[in-house]
């Protein structure tokens, strides 16, 4: 995967720079994180939902993949419900067939 697979066609200027800057990060992975996540949810996300989101946009990289890699506890500021909600987009059960 190199990029968003959604269109922007149908968000509101918030929400389209929120999909830009959750693919366009600094890191691959964390663009493939916060990205992914974006694509599949940012048209169903309430405003205060997006607010909490655009929040964990600003957060660094490393800090970010470390708190969703459970590496280091999500300060309890950032530890949201849509914060869980992108940690369990990206948890698997099962090896991901490549």
């Amino acid at each position: 995967m190199t990029g968003t697979t959604r269109t922007s066609a149908d968000l509101d200027p918030r929400r389209r720079r929120t999909l830009y800057r959750s693919w366009h990060r600094g890191t691959r992975e964390m663009d493939l994180i916060m990205g992914r996540f974006a694509d599949a949810e940012i048209g169903t996300l309430t405003e205060e939902e997006l607010d909490d989101f655009e929040l964990l946009i600003e957060v660094p990289d490393r800090d970010l993949f470390r708190w969703i890699t459970d590496e280091v506890e999500a300060p309890s500021n950032y530890d949201t419900p849509v914060y869980r909600r992108m940690k369990a987009f990206h948890q698997h059960g099962a090896p991901v067939d490549l």
